[in-house]
């Protein structure tokens, strides 16, 4: 025991030995450059910079050369010399670079480390790691977040986070709340790769300011933006499933205040596959059209955004011969709008208002059964923020949200489900910083649901830094959420699972607590990142999804008794030698849920996820590659008929290998791709899968992959800013 002691005071000491620079990165005009990123020369070892352009990095012997990149500004180098812990690093905008280069290795994934909350931001640069078609395939090489396929007949996927189903995830663009009700269930794939700036993941509780849906975690979407993107850029991509996509976006800067940017986007899937012979369609073929205009508008004090969207989408599956078939057709229309003004840039003082809807629109069918669902959504958000010294800042304001459905259910006889709910809330958070040593994140807010009456939803967040290697966090909060069940499960019709709906469904409420931990241990000259991390999520109120009590149906009925979910995941990232990384990972989920009385393992959630990603490039960044493998758990199945079992009662566990080789050019590059290396797929995906209008046909028991092995190919190019 003493030895231990020993070695954990001699680890604490050593790493206390190491000092830190900290600094500040502005513009020309002496304004706060948030979002740059700050590494040394070689190294996967960095920080980023706050809201307020200030960064903190471990100030190690072995390194001499800082780099400070930013999209929207160019690069610079500084060389430290000894001594020097303090900088005032000044970027400039569109200044011809000299014939001498530095070439760095981007940042693919960048672990949050001055944050309060636990926030991992996911760069263009890991995205380029696998083919990224749409959001719902950017999470391939992310420990934190399992995307699975809802059912296996309409191409629906699913975001799962702490055990818990995506719709406990609060889904936002640009800060905005997005991706709710009936776009949520195809929505992850309204948003292409190419059009994604970054993606930024926190768990727990999230902040009050955006709202109280974040039970789970929140995940927000940065597209491009017109004042900092390409001037143009493009990307065509084709696999051996038929699949074509291109995508071209365009900016142009106007003025020096006055900038636009078009972002297109148009897929479509040429064949028809079915691998394993069931005669039906292993995916639906999806046809796409998107389209984005946005402005940007900025003076010294004053900054306005305006932005629009629409997007049509028809999706066919179902049988290759027969008449059971699946036709979904969406039409969404977005946009909002954002003004800020600063007032005071010493104390961070500044207004921002925020105005967004959307229309959206679904017709489908399955079979011969129909879901017709139109939703209308209008939110405003109005937010002041100030700061009193360095260590005290407040943010307030108001939001106000409203939703409008109308939806019609078409089995047996045609029913009409038409709705609304406006909730009316405001909100007060307080940071308390003390010399980035130890940092308070404490919110409040309160609405008032026209539907569920008044609720109070409270959250703290804690972090403290024992050194620059060594940091603890520690959050608490509430989250509650407005069930949707036809909107958020419509994709259960392509089954002939009968649904009951319990007419006196609460709002969901649940606390969410958890604990991590970073530490950066410097290892040969280079720096192993360990993150640990605990996650409980326990519910007081929840709408229940059981399929459970009878295997040919499922209901939709409130909790009575416990429901919760425990996640611990331990993370490592390294750079192994120049130009390689790699990150292992791995997670034990334990979601529990009372089902007929009876606290039981929640169905369909896999016990475990193991992940390893390697990533290599060469020098000059002329070759580049990727290979993920992915060790999913295996988990119980929903109660199959006892007297005529059609299903196990679990499934096992599965490897999934990916990997992608990348050719970098001047202005363009190549890349070539394979997906589920081993061709693993799930056997019977779809139950009496023959019988399409039998009671046991059943296509919700997916557990694994329903489609093989994926080649592609794909060529990006751009003609970046000077």
């Amino acid at each position: 025991m003493k030895q231990i002691f020993f070695l954990i005071g001699f680890l604490l000491f050593y790493m206390s030995a190491f000092s830190a620079i900290k600094g500040k990165v502005i513009d020309k005009k002496g304004e706060p450059i948030p979002g740059t990123n700050v590494y040394w020369l070689n190294t996967s070892v960095g920080a980023v910079t706050d809201v307020n352009g200030d960064f903190q990095i471990t100030n190690r012997p072995i390194d001499k050369v800082l780099i400070f990149s930013n999209i929207a500004f160019n690069s610079d180098t500084v060389e430290i010399t000894d001594g020097k812990t303090l900088l005032k690093i000044e970027l400039r905008e569109n200044l011809q670079l000299s014939e001498l280069a530095v070439v760095a290795k981007s940042l693919g994934t960048i672990k949050g480390r001055t944050s309060v909350i636990q926030t991992e931001k996911i760069t263009g640069a890991e995205l380029c790691k696998a083919a990224c078609c749409n959001l719902s395939e950017s999470f391939e090489t992310n420990p934190s977040v399992d995307v699975s396929y809802s059912d296996a007949a309409t191409g629906a996927k699913q975001i799962k986070m702490l055990g818990l189903s995506g719709a406990y995830v609060q889904m936002l663009t640009e800060n905005i709340p997005n991706l709710r009700g009936i776009s949520s269930t195809y929505g992850l794939g309204y948003i292409p790769g190419p059009w994604m700036e970054s993606i930024q993941v926190s768990k727990g509780t999230a902040s009050v300011i955006n709202g109280y849906e974040a039970l789970t975690g929140q995940i927000n979407v940065e597209y491009k933006k017109p004042q900092t993107s390409e001037i143009v850029a493009a990307n065509l991509f084709a696999s051996d499933a038929g699949r074509i996509e291109a995508n071209v976006n365009v900016s142009a800067k106007l003025s020096n205040s006055l900038s636009t940017g078009i972002l297109f986007h148009a897929s479509d899937e040429l064949m028809s596959l079915d691998q394993n012979g069931d005669n039906f369609l292993d995916m639906p073929m999806v046809k796409q059209y998107n389209f984005i205009n946005r402005w940007y508008f900025k003076t010294d004090k004053f900054i306005s955004q305006l932005f629009f969207r629409a997007l049509s989408e028809n999706r066919v599956g179902g049988q290759l011969t027969g008449n059971y078939h699946i036709g979904i057709d969406t039409k969404r229309y977005e946009f909002f709008v954002k003004n800020g003004y600063i007032f005071d840039n010493i104390t961070g003082s500044s207004i921002g208002f925020i105005v967004s809807g959307s229309l959206h629109n679904q017709n489908a069918k399955y079979g011969t059964k129909a879901y017709d669902g139109h939703q209308d959504n209008f939110y405003a958000n109005l937010i002041y923020q100030t700061s009193f010294g360095e260590m005290h800042k407040i943010s307030t304001g108001a939001s106000f949200n409203y939703d409008r459905y109308d939806e019609t259910l078409t089995l047996a006889e045609i029913t009409n489900f038409p709705r609304a709910e406006y909730v009316p809330g405001a909100f007060l958070e307080y940071t308390f910083n003390l010399n980035d040593k130890f940092i308070a994140l404490a919110g409040l807010r309160g609405d008032v649901s026209s539907k569920y009456g008044a609720f109070v939803t409270p959250r703290l967040h804690l972090k403290y830094n024992v050194n620059e290697h060594l940091n603890f966090r520690a959050s608490a909060g509430k989250g509650y959420r407005s069930p949707n069940v036809l909107a958020e499960n419509n994709f259960m019709l392509a089954s002939n699972r009968t649904m009951n709906i319990a007419t006196d469904l609460k709002m969901e409420e649940a606390w969410n607590y958890g604990l991590s931990t970073q530490i950066l241990i410097p290892v040969f000259n280079k720096e192993l990142n360990l993150v640990g991390e605990w996650y409980y999520t326990n519910f007081n109120n929840q709408v229940v999804v059981d399929m459970d009590t009878d295997p040919h149906g499922v209901s939709f009925t409130n909790l009575i008794g416990k429901s919760f979910s425990h996640s611990a995941q331990i993370e490592a990232n390294v750079e192994v030698v120049k130009g390689l990384s790699l990150t292992l990972a791995h997670r034990i989920t334990d979601a529990k849920t009372t089902i007929g009385r009876v606290l039981r393992e929640k169905p369909l959630t896999p016990r475990y996820k193991s992940l390893i990603t390697a990533s290599y490039q060469t020098a000059l960044k002329k070759w580049q590659f990727d290979f993920t493998t992915q060790f999913n758990g295996g988990g119980r199945m929903p109660d199959p008929d006892i007297t005529t079992p059609l299903w196990k009662t679990e499934f096992a566990s599965y490897t999934i290998l990916n990997t992608q080789i990348t050719k970098y050019f001047r202005t363009w590059s190549v890349y070539l791709g394979a997906e589920n290396l081993t061709n693993f797929i799930q056997e019977n995906p779809i139950i009496d899968v023959e019988n399409p209008s039998s009671s046991n046909f059943d296509a919700s028991m997916v557990w694994g992959p329903t489609h093989g092995r994926k080649i592609y190919i794909g060529l990006r190019w751009a003609l970046d800013r000077e």
